[in-house]
């Protein structure tokens, strides 16, 4: 009998710890977790993400969030875990989301395409491991494109590693090299320290600095006299160093951060990094040549987009927005005759230069190439390089300004060779777009 009422006691203890944890797990999911039917009523409940041109970009479908144009924008646009957004704009604006608002966003798809296409064929090329592009409309610095490579789909976004959901070309920064050279020719023909005519002595190597100083050296073999404009063609780092010799620290820094530089973006909620500038307190000579072709400071593609964007505008700086119906800064840096002025340089740095890496015949383009070195373990490698370039058309009356950087590319790494030409068939594809006519001018000038 004994053994009996043992027994039975074990079993209503076994009952009752099961019971016991019973109650546990569904205070647990009331806690911590949310019932299936709820959550797939919040998913159904999603706002939805649009393009500019009418595109849906994501969409909620019972208990699934949809990606209907697959890669395209994959990066920007981010992922959802089982409830909340994990990254890009479905984690910036997840309360929005939530809440049932659409978001629409400035992207062109058509843009948006040829951008990703354009990386696509020149990254795996050039066997470089990533880059990026972004493409901004003049006037009111609407994101047409915010393009990453390799490519990265979110409908399946767990065999992705974290890398390639990044969204680069807001995130990445970099060197921006050569291509800061029209930014700060501007910024001295604005101050009257210079003129597109004004001649300077430019051996290929030049100390800078006094006694604690370095030694500048040129990549491009060029004449020993240039103009300002010859020294924009040939990319002089020598000749650079001499314009900015009237600059005050100060005054070029000041230039630097109007253009953007050193500062986030005015985008607020879209997450974005700002690059860097070196304090004032550390401008000396040498940094203050360095900072002029764009070494010793950082940006991301969108900063650089934003900066050329201030020249293609006559000289107005407008902050980039992603969102429709957002309004963003709007400054002046350079008068607008200035821009003008710089804008027909940069034509001529194509069309004299390198026409058929950039160049579009029949049409204005403007632009600047950079290649940049890497900083490794503190030290500048001599054999890794970020390929950039940023420029817009047409020259005269700009409606589009891009940029792109190529990171990593193991042959044929300078900007003319890759940056360039991805520029070249973005361009393509865009005036196509419009059906734009070509001038009857066509240049036949080829390079050197």
């Amino acid at each position: 009998m004994e053994v009996k009422i043992r027994n039975r006691s074990r079993v209503m203890q076994f009952i009752a710890t099961l019971m016991f944890l019973s109650l546990v797990w569904a205070y647990a999911q009331l806690e911590w977790g949310t019932p299936q039917g709820v959550k797939v009523k919040l998913l159904q409940a999603r706002g939805s993400i649009v393009s500019a041109d009418g595109k849906v970009l994501a969409r909620s479908v019972g208990d699934r969030r949809l990606y209907p144009q697959g890669q395209l924008a994959g990066q920007v646009l981010g992922i959802l875990g089982k409830s909340q957004g994990l990254e890009g704009l479905e984690y910036a604006f997840d309360r929005e989301l939530a809440s049932g608002q659409d978001l629409k966003l400035t992207i062109d798809t058509g843009i948006q395409a040829a951008a990703e296409s354009a990386l696509a064929r020149a990254v795996p090329k050039h066997q470089a491991e990533y880059g990026s592009v972004v493409v901004l409309d003049t006037r009111t610095g609407k994101v047409l494109a915010a393009a990453s490579y390799p490519p990265f789909d979110p409908n399946d976004w767990r065999p992705y590693p974290q890398e390639a959901r990044r969204n680069r070309p807001f995130l990445d920064v970099f060197e921006p090299g050569s291509t800061i050279k029209g930014l700060v020719v501007a910024a001295a023909l604005n101050e009257g320290l210079t003129t597109p005519g004004t001649s300077y002595s430019t051996p290929m190597r030049r100390h800078v600095g006094g006694r604690w100083g370095s030694v500048i050296n040129d990549a491009v073999d060029h004449p020993p006299s240039l103009t300002t404009q010859g020294i924009l063609r040939y990319s002089s780092n020598v000749g650079m160093s001499h314009i900015v010799e009237p600059f005050t620290p100060q005054k070029m820094r000041d230039y630097l951060t109007a253009y953007g530089f050193g500062t986030y973006v005015n985008m607020p909620t879209v997450p974005s990094a700002k690059g860097s500038l070196q304090p004032l307190r550390r401008w000396d000579d040498l940094v203050r040549a360095t900072n002029a072709f764009g070494q010793g400071m950082s940006s991301t593609v969108l900063q650089l987009a934003a900066a050329y964007n201030a020249l293609a505008n006559d000289g107005t700086y407008v902050s980039p927005r992603l969102i429709e119906g957002t309004a963003g800064d709007r400054r002046t840096v350079l008068r607008p005759e200035t821009a003008r002025v710089t804008r027909d340089m940069l034509r001529k740095v194509i069309e004299e230069g390198i026409p058929g890496m950039a160049g579009i015949k029949g049409y204005e383009i403007a632009g600047k190439t950079g290649t940049a070195q890497v900083v490794v373990d503190g030290r500048y490698s001599s054999t890794l390089y970020d390929s950039v370039f940023a420029g817009f058309f047409p020259s005269t009356a700009p409606r589009v300004t891009v940029a792109v950087m190529v990171h990593g590319a193991k042959h044929d790494y300078h900007g003319a060779q890759l940056a360039a030409p991805i520029f070249k068939d973005i361009s393509t594809e865009v005036l196509s777009s419009w059906g734009a006519a070509p001038s009857l001018k066509e240049n036949t000038t080829q390079a050197p």
